[in-house]
């Protein structure tokens, strides 16, 4: 299947990604390093890349950004906005796996494969940045140190996956609720995303229902207690945590 087209896309080709030096998570992601790596070297390696292509993408809300069996030659980094990684049953039916911000790749294991057997939909509108795999491939190689930065966010993953299970498999409706909230809560301060305890949170119910393996109905009563007892409060597509304290008690250890 070919690569999808999104609504506006921007190609160049950079010595160290200068044109990612404005993008205000830069220093999350692996660009930041990739650029020193460039830049502190006075001449590329005679086995090195000399040049790593990319381009930039931006496309709508609930519009996909990669299919199930898309094949892709590229690895892709969420420059802004929110996406979800999810696989989807014959019947509709679907699970979402992740949820990528600014800074996050969206699927590390695309260095290696060229389908990522996932569904990719922008939650909200997202600008993403996609690299050549190939010449991304060879440039981790060629510096072990950029090379452990991607194995750290690899352990990353699997310790989310990890979670993911154990929340599906043993925690309660507000158990999962809770912990979703206080990750997202988490990942979004360390953006410097969140207004004191306030966040974004563009999910409609049934995407917390597919995220946590519940129903919408089921999650909007979880929802609604956590706000009656005074956890949270919901309004205009953010969320507020008013008692971290007692919502880290629901949620259980971490």
């Amino acid at each position: 299947m070919p690569a999808s087209t999104p609504e506006n896309a921007k190609s160049d080709s950079t010595q160290g990604i200068s044109a990612c030096s404005a993008c205000a998570f830069y220093k999350l992601s692996l660009c930041a390093a990739v650029r020193k790596k460039f830049e502190s070297a006075a001449a590329p390696p005679p086995a090195g890349p000399t040049q790593l292509t990319s381009s930039l993408h931006t496309i709508p809300a609930r519009r996909t950004i990669y299919h199930l069996r898309e094949w892709s030659d590229f690895i892709s980094v969420i420059c802004n906005g929110w996406a979800l990684s999810s696989i989807v049953l014959p019947d509709g039916r679907r699970q979402i796996l992740s949820i990528s911000l600014s800074g996050d790749i969206v699927f590390s294991t695309g260095l290696f494969e060229p389908i990522s057997g996932r569904v990719v939909e922008a939650l909200v509108e997202v600008t993403y940045r996609k690299f050549k795999r190939s010449e991304f491939k060879a440039l981790l190689f060629e510096y072990p140190d950029l090379f452990e930065m991607f194995t750290k966010i690899w352990n990353e993953e699997r310790a989310q996956a990890d979670q993911l299970i154990l929340d599906l498999g043993r925690r309660t409706a507000v158990e999962r609720i809770a912990r979703l909230i206080l990750n997202l809560a988490e990942r979004l301060a360390e953006r410097g995303m969140m207004s004191g305890q306030k966040m974004g949170f563009p999910f409609r119910h049934r995407h917390i229902a597919d995220a946590m393996g519940l129903t919408p109905v089921t999650v909007s009563k979880m929802l609604s207690e956590l706000q009656r007892t005074g956890l949270i409060e919901i309004s205009s597509r953010s969320l507020t945590i008013t008692d971290a304290a007692e919502l880290r008690q629901v949620a259980g250890p971490r």
